[in-house]
């Protein structure tokens, strides 16, 4: 890691600078981000609908409640393709 302060940190009215490391390429059109925006939630959908199955109690309703919250994400994501690309 570098020991340079991201100029970030120190100024709250700088831009935001996404890292580095991870990337979307530049030239991957919408739909296909929003389709793989899609499949990205929808898995998340089931990961958390799983694993709140296995926590009891306030634990468990907390990750129903995050996993409804995914769920309406991929439902306004669906919503965007099917505008975008209507049948």
């Amino acid at each position: 890691m570098s020991d340079t302060p991201n100029p970030a940190h120190s100024d709250p009215d700088a831009p935001h600078q996404p890292s580095p490391l991870f990337l979307v390429a530049p030239d991957i059109d919408n739909h296909t981000l929003l389709e793989y925006a899609c499949v990205s939630l929808a898995s998340a959908n089931v990961m958390a609908s799983d694993f709140a199955r296995s926590l009891n109690g306030v634990q468990g309703n907390t990750l129903l409640g995050i996993q409804q919250s995914i769920m309406l994400g991929e439902m306004a994501v669906n919503r965007v393709l099917d505008n975008l690309d209507p049948h």
